[in-house]
């Protein structure tokens, strides 16, 4: 291997560790969501986060912004959410009688769409521009978004009342989908311990009590430069011929599968090499392995198929029917 690109390599796999431990000091275990928000980050994929509330996906975000040291928005999606709460708007200032173009809070580099799903479907579309082309139109004009932009999405598996089901033109947008799990008894019981620890925070003569989001530093992994090296390693990383044919196999597997309705996108196949690439990078490898198409396929593959009426009615699930492709596939 060039020594260039090996130092290169090396020199991100540093900058990806100093990422960890900075999001660990606030945010306890959530190990594989960190890798799965940093595998965008570095990809310029977009990931839908699936999770009951609670599980610190807003902190975790936060907290990684911070560590990259770039822009953070959160927007609350609601029913009664406007494009142009998003976007931004045109305004007409009364004293000249011209427009201004007010941007709305999309213009950031992760941009946190909470509860996505309980959005109507216009609101949902007007993420489609943004999402794929990176440039959003206000008005007869259009703006580019700012370098690096990613959407972080979550929505709530469970409570389903005033909720929009997102449909699979915009889940095939989202390079990954990650379904979030409870803690584990021990990682519980660290984070009560750090809750005991927070204290209050005195101010204007009050105090109130402080929070997890209290304790995001300004302590940065690195610099803007040292991100940009880490996505150019990304690019460096080796696939073999034979993980491309590995690859192109399990997607044709999801279209003729008799429990599958629609089978996935080659917009999937993209996002298996782009994600296998920079979790190879995460784990120190310069070139990509099986078991990184094993472990990316439920993120990558899951939101972007859909079962008959036939599998429903038998009780299979996605995950179910997937795992048999993997098992097929390796055969």
């Amino acid at each position: 291997m060039n020594e260039n690109i090996s130092t290169n390599l090396t020199q991100s796999q540093n900058y990806i560790q100093n990422i960890k431990k900075l999001v660990s000091r606030i945010v306890v275990g959530q190990d594989v969501v960190v890798e799965r928000l940093l595998i965008s980050l570095l990809t310029s994929g977009h990931i839908l986060l699936e999770g009951m509330p609670g599980l610190a996906k807003t902190l975790l975000v936060n907290a990684l912004a911070k560590a990259i040291h770039l822009d953070f928005s959160r927007v609350q999606f609601t029913i009664d959410l406007l494009p142009s709460d998003i976007l931004g708007s045109e305004i007409l200032n009364q004293s000249s009688g011209e427009f201004y173009t007010h941007k709305g809070p999309i213009f950031t580099n992760l941009l946190l769409a909470d509860e996505i799903n309980r959005a109507a479907p216009k609101v949902q579309g007007a993420l489609l521009e943004a999402m794929q082309e990176r440039k959003v139109t206000i008005g007869s004009e259009t703006h580019v978004l700012p370098t690096p932009f990613l959407v972080i999405a979550t929505q709530n598996p469970i409570e389903q009342s005033g909720t929009f089901e997102l449909p699979e033109a915009q889940l095939d947008r989202f390079t990954l989908c990650h379904r979030l799990t409870y803690p584990t008894a021990e990682e519980e019981e660290e984070i009560l311990r750090r809750n005991l620890k927070l204290g209050i925070d005195k101010k204007d003569g009050g105090a109130v009590s402080k929070t997890e989001f209290d304790m995001i530093g300004d302590e940065q992994a690195g610099s803007s430069d040292d991100l940009i090296h880490a996505m150019e390693a990304v690019q460096q990383v080796h696939v073999s011929e034979v993980f491309i044919k590995h690859t192109v196999d399990v997607i044709e597997r999801t279209r003729n599968h008799p429990d599958l309705e629609v089978g996935c996108s080659p917009r999937a196949g993209i996002a298996i090499i782009k994600a296998s690439r920079a979790r190879a990078l995460i784990h120190g490898r310069d070139y990509v392995i099986p078991e990184d198409l094993f472990a990316l396929a439920e993120d990558v593959m899951l939101h972007r198929v859909r079962l008959n009426y036939e599998a429903l009615a038998g009780g299979r699930s996605g995950a179910n029917v997937l795992q048999s492709i993997l098992e097929q596939s390796v055969k």
